[in-house]
C-alpha cells in the first residue's frame, strides 16, 4: 500500500498556498464543481473537514443542526480557519496507527486509508476546481495523482451513485494520470472559468 502521508503533506502545502490566492471578489466565481461556487466549495470544504478529522482521530463526529447546505461557514475568518483545519488533517493522518484499521465516518465504518484519500481528494480534485475558478495552477506530483488515480478507479462507480462524481468525461487512454483523474471525477481537464 501507498504511503499517503507524504503525499498529504505535500498537497496539504499546495492546496493552502491557493487558498491564500483567493480575493473575496472571486467568491462567487462559478467551478468545474458545477453544483458549488468558489464560496460553495470552501464551504464544502469548512464543513467536512471536522467530520474527517474527527474519523481520523477516532473521536465523535461534530454535532451539528442542519446539513452542509444550512450553514454559511465562509463568514468572518473562513481562511484562518480552513487552513487550521488542514494542518490539523495532516497532523491527525500523521499519529502512529491513524491509518491503520478502521474508523468511524458518520454512520459508516470505512478503511482509515479510505477517509485519508477521501481527504487529499479534497485537497487535490476539490485544489483544482478552485484553482481553475481563480485561473491559477495547481501542482499535483505525479506520484498523488497515480495513487488518486487508482482510489478514484476503485470506488468511481459508487461514488457516482452516492452523487460524489459526475458522469465521466471522455478522455485519451494517453492523457497525463491527472487529466484522467479529473475525467473520471466528472470534470472536464480543459475546462477554463
Amino acid at each position: 500500500m501507498t504511503d499517503l502521508r507524504p503525499m498529504l503533506s505535500t498537497a496539504a502545502g499546495e492546496f493552502t498556498a491557493l487558498l491564500r490566492v483567493i480575493e473575496p471578489a472571486q467568491l462567487g466565481n462559478r467551478t468545474p464543481c458545477t453544483e458549488y461556487d468558489v464560496r460553495g466549495l470552501l464551504n464544502h470544504l469548512l464543513y467536512w473537514g471536522p467530520w474527517l478529522e474527527a474519523a481520523l482521530r477516532r473521536e465523535p463526529a461534530p454535532a451539528v443542526s442542519g446539513g452542509e447546505r444550512d450553514a454559511d461557514l465562509t463568514q468572518g475568518d473562513w481562511l484562518g480557519e480552513l487552513c487550521t483545519l488542514v494542518d490539523g488533517l495532516v497532523d491527525a493522518c500523521s499519529q502512529p496507527g491513524a491509518l491503520e484499521g478502521t474508523v468511524k465516518f458518520g454512520p459508516s465504518e470505512l478503511p482509515a486509508t479510505s477517509v485519508a484519500e477521501m481527504v487529499l481528494g479534497e485537497w487535490v480534485v476539490h485544489g483544482w476546481d478552485l484553482a481553475r475558478a481563480i485561473g491559477r495552477p495547481l501542482n499535483v506530483d505525479p506520484a498523488t495523482a497515480g495513487a488518486m488515480f487508482t482510489s478514484a478507479r476503485a470506488t468511481a462507480e459508487q461514488a457516482r451513485e452516492a452523487k460524489v462524481y459526475g458522469p465521466e468525461v471522455s478522455c485519451p487512454e494517453d492523457a497525463p494520470t491527472f487529466d484522467r483523474l479529473l475525467a473520471l471525477t466528472g470534470r472536464d481537464p480543459a475546462w477554463m472559468a
